[in-house]
């Protein structure tokens, strides 16, 4: 079984931030990976580049201007 969590290191104790689905003494492996908060630009940084390939950003910006023409827009009802 493959499970990841959030642990809180705390008193040179590792508490788990959610439950474990663990029998009382049974041994597991553990990969430490730390998770710096990141606020602001550095933030967005670190997302740079997450939707390439998943979006075609041509078809996106056609797609915008296409919809705010006049001519595409329904008629009011008065």
């Amino acid at each position: 079984m493959v499970t990841t969590i959030k642990a809180r290191f705390s008193n040179g104790v590792l508490k788990p931030l959610e439950s474990l689905s663990l029998k009382e003494g049974e041994e597991v492996t553990l990969t430490i990976v730390v998770s710096a908060p990141t606020t602001g630009v550095e933030a967005i940084r670190r997302t740079s580049g997450g939707w390439v390939g998943l979006v075609d950003a041509e078809k996106l910006k056609s797609d915008i201007y296409e919809s705010r023409k006049i001519s595409t827009r329904p008629k009011p009802e008065l």
